[in-house]
């Protein structure tokens, strides 16, 4: 299913980044696996359904949540996994670009090919489970864009055998909701970003002993693996303490915006989408399966601890809610300082207090 993929070349900045990010997209490409196979009038019918309902999913998350009232509504880009992969190259690199060390540190820039073959192969292994994407800091003038894999979409709908028009406007439905999270909340853009650049720029001081960690924190994944206990994305695992309150604070942001979207999705569902109560099951039982090298994988990849944020972040969401309406969350938005903190997403009810009084 080939749903357009660009390949121009991806912005640099004025010296070579620590990461190669066309390496990365090139090795992506070579490496993503080939999407079901589709015949090519039903690749193109189910194409052009999911651009018709992205726009149609977010009237119904402006309906339901307040946001974005008098914004246009924006296309959406159906792409296949390469597609997907050039796409997230390119944002990623937009994102890092003035953050990442230059080479001439402890990240020489010889180091730079291989960073982009290792991130390359990451995104190869997305590229093949993403389902959309909202990319803030995407597109050709940076301004952001909403992505849909097509493939991706058919073949998780296939594993599901749920309705195929239900699925696509679920998935529509959360994907429109990022896209809202950012253009109705003009300031979390910029403050996600400086936010991402706080983090990496100790990335140079702390390389080294961050790979002087990498076995111990590999083994404290597998034993927490094989043993049932709470797992942690690799990342994490490696952070030196100075780096640790900034990182915090970029989970508690993305467990905010994921889990806001799984509520949203699934609370427009039952207007919009029939069969959502089973393909939330299903979905679900789906995050949590596959073998005990996949779950390895996922957990070095941070896709284990992605999966986590969903589920706390919406239950952060429904107690919410459920505690002071929709338009008591939406204070949520109104600056930097009425985010939740990581603390208080595992407890709703200290952000209501501090925040509603």
């Amino acid at each position: 299913m080939n749903a357009g993929s660009t390949a121009r070349a991806l912005p640099t900045t004025d010296g070579p980044a620590s990461v190669d990010w066309n390496v990365a997209a090139l090795t992506a490409s070579r490496l993503v696996r080939p999407g079901p196979v589709v015949p090519r009038a039903e690749a193109e019918a189910t194409v052009a359904r999911l651009r018709d309902l992205a726009g149609e999913a977010e009237g119904h998350v402006r309906e339901l949540t307040g946001l974005g009232d008098g914004l246009p509504l924006l296309p959406a880009e159906v792409v296949d996994r390469p597609g997907w992969v050039r796409a997230a190259a390119d944002g990623l690199a937009a994102l890092t670009g003035d953050a990442l060390p230059a080479p001439g540190g402890r990240l020489p820039a010889l180091l730079s090919g291989t960073a982009g073959v290792q991130a390359g192969v990451v995104l190869a292994y997305l590229g093949s489970r993403v389902l959309g994407q909202y990319d803030p800091f995407g597109g050709p003038d940076g301004g952001g864009r909403l992505l849909l894999v097509a493939p991706n979409v058919v073949a998780a709908q296939r594993a599901l055998d749920v309705p195929p028009e239900d699925f696509r406007m679920w998935v529509c439905l959360h994907e429109a909701t990022h896209r809202l999270q950012f253009t109705a909340v003009p300031w979390l853009r910029d403050h996600f970003a400086a936010e991402v650049g706080h983090l990496l720029e100790r990335l140079d001081d702390t390389a080294v002993g961050a790979l002087s960690r990498l076995p111990e924190a590999v083994r404290e994944l597998l034993r927490r693996e094989r043993v049932g206990g709470p797992t942690a994305a690799l990342v994490e695992l490696l952070q030196a303490p100075e780096q640790r309150a900034v990182l915090d604070r970029l989970i508690a942001l993305s467990t905010l915006l994921e889990g806001h979207a799984d509520h949203v999705m699934d609370a427009v569902g039952p207007a919009v989408v029939p069969s959502v109560a089973t393909i939330r099951a299903r979905f679900t039982a789906r995050r949590r399966g596959g073998g005990l090298a996949d779950r390895v994988l996922r957990a070095l990849l941070g896709v284990d601890a992605k999966v986590r944020q969903y589920a706390q972040g919406a239950e952060f969401t429904r107690h919410v809610v459920d505690a002071v309406g929709m338009d008591g969350f939406n204070a949520v938005w109104t600056s930097r300082d009425t985010l939740p903190t990581r603390a208080e997403i595992a407890d709703p009810s200290a952000w209501v207090r501090r925040v509603h009084g």
